[in-house]
């Protein structure tokens, strides 16, 4: 069980992007929030966070207002009132996702394989998240928002529907156009997007787009002075650096972890490098060995994200010290490791091994065997 999040008491409390969401806070007071929403950020960046507080703002029961110094009316939350309570009790939505797993475990196994995951904090609030364990949205789970939809809320004025990610199966995705071309003046749905471009266009042309854009370092940094001070001060630097302007990936990060997973992406630069040289035989053996650790499931799907996260920013380092710019490289305490592959792995092999992992991406949303994945692009690396 992950500790309990608490919301930000007010928007004022949100870390960044503060002119977007004041647009946003504009729209809801004014009644304009658009019916078809995507949230597009970094992981980390607040995005289910700021989902919540605009359903909170959208459903209060007390409306409160803040007033810009213009006099724009800029909507808000009480936070205690029946209907802002009950939302933020979604705060930490890993936990509410372990509750309705473990409750379909508890399910005939008849029923099981039809029961969706689906987490409902308040009558006129539905959170879909991955199901798990191929952790897409499916068409069980579109299929109940299209239906409940079409109905008036219960106990506030609108409906809201959050869509915490945008991988989604194609038949999901299909469906989901359907209330998206005609949404019911009762709701709005939210969907939660890393990567924007994952989702279909013609799902992006129907909803309003909002960025949130990444923090600098130095606010970072000092951010994590303030809220995790048990944290070394060089570990301080580095995580600030690896979250890529993101506070909550920052006030979250697990830096053992991360260092794990990073040192398999490393097998995979140290093998191509040696490759490349021909200065030594490139460790296949102990590649493939870590390759076969990479199963299915979502503990597999979680631990091979990690993994091309990790290889994605040091190839974005590998880069940075081509373009002559080290002042701005990530992975700060690997600079000498990163200098010996620098002077060995070119341009365009990182531009191309790039676009490999990319194809790894692609793979794995199209549900390819992880272990299998991964060894192809090993050979790939290898034979640049």
């Amino acid at each position: 069980m992950t500790a309990q999040i608490a919301l930000p008491a007010t928007f004022n409390d949100f870390l960044g992007n503060s002119t977007a969401i004041e647009h946003l806070r504009t729209a809801i007071a004014a009644g304009r929030l658009p019916h078809s929403l995507i949230l597009a950020g970094p992981s980390g960046a607040g995005k289910y966070t700021l989902a919540l507080m605009l359903a909170m703002a959208v459903e209060c029961q007390r409306q409160p207002r803040d007033l810009w110094s213009n006099g724009q009316s800029l909507a808000s939350f009480c936070g205690v009132c029946h209907n802002c309570t009950r939302i933020a009790s979604a705060a930490t939505l890993e936990d509410e996702i372990d509750k309705a797993v473990a409750a379909r475990e508890e399910l005939r196994e008849v029923d099981k394989k039809d029961t969706r995951i689906l987490v409902q904090p308040h009558p006129d609030v539905l959170i879909v998240p991955p199901d798990p364990p191929q952790l897409l949205i499916k068409l069980g789970q579109i299929r109940t928002v299209i239906q409940r939809s079409h109905y008036l809320p219960n106990e506030a004025p609108r409906k809201i529907f959050i869509l915490t990610a945008a991988n989604m199966m194609k038949e999901a995705a299909n469906s989901l156009l359907k209330v998206l071309e005609e949404p019911p003046e009762t709701v709005h749905i939210i969907i939660l997007a890393e990567n924007p471009g994952e989702l279909l266009p013609t799902i992006r042309s129907r909803c309003a787009t909002v960025r949130l854009g990444a923090l600098p370092v130095e606010e970072i940094e000092m951010l994590l002075t303030d809220r995790r001070p048990d944290v070394p001060p060089k570990q301080r630097t580095l995580i600030a650096r690896l979250a890529q302007g993101a506070a909550g990936k920052a006030l979250g990060f697990d830096l053992e972890a991360y260092t794990a997973s990073r040192a398999d992406a490393l097998l995979f630069l140290r093998n191509a490098a040696a490759s490349s040289s021909g200065s030594a035989e490139p460790d296949h053996t102990a590649l493939f060995k870590m390759t076969e650790t990479y199963r299915a499931g979502a503990e597999g799907q979680q631990k091979t994200t990690a993994l091309l996260r990790s290889l994605s920013l040091l190839l974005e380092d590998l880069l940075l010290l081509g373009a002559g710019t080290p002042e701005l490289l990530r992975n700060t305490d690997l600079r000498p490791e990163l200098d010996r592959l620098s002077s060995t792995l070119n341009f365009a092999w990182i531009e191309s091994a790039s676009r490999g992992l990319d194809q790894v991406q692609s793979g794995m949303r199209r549900n390819l065997l992880r272990s299998l994945s991964l060894d192809a692009f090993a050979g790939q690396l290898a034979a640049r």
